[in-house]
């Protein structure tokens, strides 16, 4: 199995109570799993967990075959391997589009990172934008930096936090074909966590449901319908 987590317990400093409790999850390599659960049920804090934002006070977590958290060990979130798009995408206003991609390649040749990221402006259908900023780009670009910046390294999981929260209900459905079509061209396995049940059943090919920091049921979607990839500008 790519990803194994067992028992993870998480309270928060002065909580009255846990707000994860014995999670367990485990995912296939290549999979799109989808964490659907109302507001304070819990699914972000998995995120952050997974990521090394937060340490679990018990359980743990494998990812690729390695343990990068239980009660022996720690790994830190820069060397978990893992790519991160935030809710707000959190893309550096300042520079342009090919700099908020470039930002995360370290340890490459010039060369090199300049075919990672041609490679990941035509991923996302960005090639003509690589000069403009945030404020330049509609939601739905931003969103795609965004990814294509969490790409770049090539990690070996890509976690998404409400990936289509910021975006309005018309572009918010367009748009989930899309991002959908991109993760599976990369075959990276990802992790996304919504509380829209459209959002899930859209982009996941598994919907695991929490409640109260615990998993209360997961569906397996064997059929999905195949979607065009039609880039929306």
């Amino acid at each position: 199995m790519f990803i194994q987590i067992r028992d993870l317990h998480y309270k928060y400093k002065n909580a009255k109570e846990a707000v994860i409790k014995d999670f367990c999850l485990d995912i296939e390599k290549g999979e799109i799993v989808s964490i659907l659960g109302e507001s304070g049920s819990g699914k972000s804090t998995i995120l952050r967990l997974i990521a090394g934002l937060e340490c679990p006070q018990n359980g743990s977590i494998n990812l690729c075959g390695k343990t990068v958290c239980n009660h022996a060990c720690f790994i830190p979130p820069e060397k978990r391997g893992i790519g991160f798009v935030f809710q707000d995408y959190a893309l550096f206003p300042h520079m342009t589009v090919e700099k908020n991609i470039l930002f995360g390649l370290k340890n490459k040749t010039r060369k090199e990172k300049r075919e990672r990221l041609e490679e990941m402006l035509e991923l996302v259908n960005l090639s003509d934008y690589a000069n403009r900023y945030p404020h330049e780009l509609s939601g739905g670009q931003q969103q795609r930096v965004a990814l294509a910046r969490a790409l770049a390294p090539e990690p070996s999981l890509l976690i998404l936090d409400e990936p289509f929260s910021n975006l309005d209900a018309g572009l918010q459905e367009r748009i989930r074909g899309e991002l959908r079509d991109i993760i599976k061209k990369t075959g990276i396995t990802s992790i996304f966590v919504t509380h829209d049940q459209e959002d899930a059943k859209a982009m996941a090919d598994r919907i695991v449901y929490i409640e109260n920091g615990k998993v209360k049921s997961s569906t397996v979607r064997v059929e999905k319908q195949k979607t065009a990839l039609s880039i929306v500008r």
